[in-house]
């Protein structure tokens, strides 16, 4: 890209974000231009509703109703994509963009979680750029850090929260003392969660960025094979007895590289109250990359929101102006590592079950029958009063063991005429 001619932004999306952008890059033109080592200029825009009055000045930006039609755009230099979707409209322009030997840059975490490695394999055979930056965890630099300043290390594992939506009905749960749905429902009323949430609270979200932080971290292409489970099963009873244990609930991505393969999932954590993570409230994201050589290294900030979204899209941007142009997950493609997954159920760890069950004699040799029968070992027990509905709860936590002989266990208690409901189960990850 010459420096002595303006760089060149075409912009595909002009909801929250996409405004976002816009202001940062015209109301800081100058400061953008000097970081960049040139000037940037948005030339082209596409988006659903010309009409919607967006609180900024597009007249003098070239419109396409058809934001495809943006890569065709001779002398566009960076297409950037915040239309969202794996598939549809944005898979074809990023394949038509980078084909075109445009840079692209995207805040679209499935379309990178499902199609990264195609897309960054493009990329390279065109000698454009591929940035996501903005995919993960809204302002906070994340990607960029593993891909380069924790590239001296070899990465055993990380975990973080990663969806501000889940955090924040989880804070209000704790604080307020009121039921998911409750949470949830004002959450939609005042904008922290959408009309349909099914993406954030059932943990879809949260999978996405999980698979490319493994990605970044381990040398490998992003994957979804993982377990995914959300917060909908989350009751208040579960927050105060894990607050009694010593623990905070968490929905937590985590990813490790185990002797059996790569371990991702996304579920429900028991985190103590001491670790950083459980210091993380309302809508905040935080991050723990553990490295070889750096040790624990945390990071914390906004996971959302126009201003740290857009201020990601323009990070990289002014990464790409500058020609910092490393691959997309940090290597080459073709030597992206083929980890094997681990199988579901391999886990081994500590858990916490809940039980509703019959007030009544002989429950507990029911109860007690089938976890010898499992080899479940018991650390913990707790039975406080009666419980809502009726009957008592029984509280478990195990020793170390296997994930799944946790599941079979609480496939057997659920065929027990004593247990009243569906069993709870919640990992304790001992951070």
């Amino acid at each position: 890209m010459a420096k002595d001619r303006a760089l060149k932004i075409a912009i595909a999306g002009l909801g929250t974000v996409g405004v976002g952008v816009v202001k940062i890059l015209t109301q800081h033109a100058e400061l953008m231009g000097a970081r960049a080592g040139q000037a940037i200029e948005i030339i082209a825009i596409s988006a659903r509703d010309r009409s919607r009055n967006r609180g900024v000045d597009l007249t003098s930006y070239s419109w396409s109703d058809n934001l495809v039609d943006l890569a065709a755009i001779e002398d566009v230099d960076i297409i950037v994509e915040l239309v969202g979707g794996s598939d549809g409209p944005a898979l074809t322009l990023a394949r038509t963009a980078l084909a075109a030997g445009k840079s692209f840059v995207t805040a679209n975490k499935a379309l990178i979680a499902v199609h990264g490695r195609e897309l960054a394999a493009l990329a390279e055979k065109t000698g454009a750029t591929l940035r996501f930056e903005a995919a993960v965890a809204g302002g906070i630099p994340i990607l960029k850090s593993l891909a380069e300043g924790l590239a001296g290390n070899h990465i055993s594992g990380l975990y973080g929260i990663l969806n501000g939506t889940c955090n924040y009905i989880l804070t209000r749960m704790e604080r307020e003392g009121l039921s998911f749905g409750e949470v949830l429902a004002d959450a939609q009323r005042l904008g922290y969660a959408e009309a349909d949430p099914s993406f954030d609270i059932d943990g879809i979200d949260t999978a996405h960025k999980t698979a490319i932080l493994a990605a970044l971290a381990f040398g490998t292409a992003p994957s979804m094979d993982m377990t995914i489970e959300g917060i909908r099963n989350i009751a208040p009873v579960d927050i105060d007895y894990a607050k009694e244990l010593g623990y905070r609930i968490k929905l937590l991505g985590v990813a490790r590289q185990t002797e059996e393969g790569v371990e991702t999932s996304v579920h429900p954590a028991m985190v103590p109250l001491a670790a950083p993570l459980a210091k993380v409230m309302d809508a905040l994201n935080a991050v723990v990359v553990q490295g070889d050589h750096v040790g624990e290294t945390v990071y914390t900030g906004a996971g959302a929101g126009e201003g740290p979204t857009a201020s990601a899209v323009v990070a990289d941007i002014i990464d790409i102006a500058r020609g910092n142009s490393y691959p997309a997950f940090g290597v080459p493609t073709d030597a992206l590592k083929d980890l094997p997954a681990m199988p579901p159920g391999q886990h081994k760890g500590t858990f916490y079950v809940r039980l509703r069950v019959e007030d009544a004699s002989g429950v507990m040799a029911d109860i007690t029958a089938v976890l010898a029968r499992e080899n479940v070992s018991i650390e913990s027990m707790l039975q406080r009063g009666m419980a809502p509905g009726g009957g008592v709860y029984i509280i478990l936590t195990t020793h170390l063991t296997a994930e799944a002989a946790v599941s079979s266990t609480l496939k057997h208690f659920t065929k027990l005429e004593c247990v009243l409901e569906t069993p709870t189960m919640i990992r304790i990850e001992a951070f």
